[in-house]
């Protein structure tokens, strides 16, 4: 009877494990540019015995073609498989239009792999470099995302952001009733894992600038609560338990202190909390609705929304002098900035016809496009290389998550295979 119940739970933990598993987000590209640069990843020579449980050149020809930038060969199109540039017959690849060509190499480790990657360019007929990752038994996706990083910063300047990831709120229904889940996956939605469950709404994940913490606004205790989380040690910490509203929290570009709404003394305005001293220094005070801070890159200011002039439009408050200036003037509603990691370029949620979609602003300019033609757009979070931003929206009742390019000429879409997702945050950088 005991071995009986003994297997049945068994079960249990491993069907709901596989469940976890395979609840990935799947990447829809709905928009690319026009003349995306033609590239050819060459499956990859394994030296070792067995199989790979990843294919490694497969995943960066994927992630170069999620960037919207590239247009990879198939492999069915490939006259040939190079493993190294001896092997390249440049004509061969002229033929298909190929710009560039990928070749490489992977060896076993005593403790996991190294990838000997190259990039040659075919129409000048020359090796650009070779380069090695390393990685552990579980990181040939990491070593992946490495090499597609370098191969996409070699060709167009731009750092890449395919190391990067993401976490986001999942809603599910357990056994009748919601449940939320706080989850982080790799950014092109592989690897999807949950960091904690909760019975009560979770909301505003955002990194820390190290990438090893999280702050966020959990329900859990019955009323709104601001709560920074360990990711590596999953140890937590309880930061606010006010009366009224605790929301938005932010960090300092320095991940010494966090952004944060309160409406302890009355109104919700905006403060900030210094980690090291536990100390609340109160920033706006205004009879209006002060909201959403934001940092700027340079920590000396930070945007935020405010209806003080009518309607909710985004003000910036430079806190040496405490004065405050409004940003947004085109249209009704603005809302949720975010800023650009170069200063220059405001991202928000627009009301454009009646409808929320994600729109960005020139700040020296003014000047303002809207990116997104989907409706209730909201939550934009930026991605280290302000290429792309990540936004939730809907896809018919279901929630889902999506991404556009700053230029708004690539656009595609994560929907979850379980749950309604929304609330994303795109990680920093961790070198």
């Amino acid at each position: 009877m005991i071995k009986s119940l003994l297997k049945t739970l068994i079960a249990i933990v491993i069907t709901s494990a596989c469940l976890e598993a395979r609840a990935q987000l799947v990447v829809d590209i709905t928009s690319g540019i026009d003349d995306p640069t033609p590239i050819a990843v060459s499956p990859f020579s394994w030296s070792g015995s067995g199989v790979l449980p990843e294919d490694v050149s497969g995943i960066i020809s994927d992630d170069l073609r999620r960037s919207g930038l590239f247009a990879p060969v198939p492999k069915a199109d490939m006259l040939s498989f190079p493993k190294a540039p001896k092997d390249v017959v440049f004509r061969d690849w002229r033929i298909l239009g190929t710009e560039y060509i990928v070749t490489g190499r992977i060896e076993p480790q005593a403790s996991g792999y190294l990838l000997t990657f190259d990039l040659m360019n075919v129409f000048g007929q020359h090796k650009m470099f070779t380069r090695q990752v390393r990685g552990g038994q579980t990181q040939l996706r990491d070593i992946a995302h490495r090499a597609a990083d370098e191969i996409f910063e070699a060709v167009t300047g731009i750092r890449g952001a395919f190391s990067t990831e993401m976490v986001y709120v999942r809603e599910e229904t357990r056994g009748g009733k919601p449940s939320y889940v706080l989850m982080r996956a790799d950014i092109d939605g592989a690897r999807a894992r949950p960091i904690r469950r909760f019975d009560a709404p979770v909301m505003s994940p955002m990194w820390a600038p190290n990438g090893q913490e999280l702050a966020y606004v959990s329900f859990e205790t019955g009323r709104p609560a601001i709560f920074r989380e360990n990711l590596r040690t999953g140890e937590r910490q309880q930061l606010t338990n006010f009366k009224g509203l605790n929301s938005s929290p932010t960090w300092s570009p320095d991940g010494t202190k966090l952004a944060m709404v309160l409406s302890k003394d009355g109104n919700p305005e905006i403060y900030v909390l210094d980690l090291a001293s536990g100390q609340f220094t109160r920033m706006t005070r205004h009879f209006s609705i002060d909201t959403e801070p934001n940092w700027m890159p340079d920590g000396k200011s930070l945007v935020f929304t405010s209806d003080r002039g009518g309607k909710p439009q985004i003000y910036q408050l430079t806190l040496a002098t405490g004065q405050v200036d409004r940003l947004t003037f085109d249209g009704d509603y603005n809302a949720r900035p975010r800023i650009s990691p170069d200063g220059k370029t405001l991202v928000m949620v627009h009301r454009n016809r009646g409808t929320f979609t994600i729109a960005t602003m020139d700040i020296d300019s003014g000047r303002m496009r809207v990116l997104t033609e989907t409706t209730l757009d909201e939550s934009p979070s930026i991605a280290p290389n302000g290429a792309m931003l990540m936004y939730a929206t809907k896809l018919g009742d279901k929630g889902i998550l999506a991404a556009v390019s700053l230029d708004a000429g690539v656009k595609y879409n994560l929907p979850s295979d379980r749950g309604d997702v929304r609330e994303p945050a795109w990680s920093p950088y961790v070198d």
